[in-house]
């Protein structure tokens, strides 16, 4: 599913016009990289949890080279899916 089929799926259900439920998604995508950015957690209850994690340092290896190079540490989003979300899958 693309941006484009979500955000006609959102009007449909909703009953929004597409330009209105393409704002709506843009806020909830940005409320929710605020939050990731401020280091919060953002859980929504039955879907899932945004949350950030550490990523160490590391050494990586250039497949084409051969060279080491060193992978600095990072800050990675993670979202683990809630149980009524894995339920409606299975």
């Amino acid at each position: 599913m693309t941006k484009a089929d979500l955000v006609n799926s959102i009007a449909e259900k909703a009953g929004l016009s597409k330009a209105e439920a393409e704002k709506a998604l843009k806020a909830f995508t940005d409320a929710v990289t605020d939050a990731l950015k401020a280091g919060e957690k953002v859980s929504l209850v039955g879907f899932g949890t945004f949350s950030v994690g550490d990523r160490a340092a590391r050494t990586g290896q250039n497949p084409q080279t051969g060279a080491k190079i060193e992978i600095p540490a990072a800050k990675v989003p993670k979202f683990k899916a809630g149980k009524a979300l894995k339920d409606s899958i299975n």
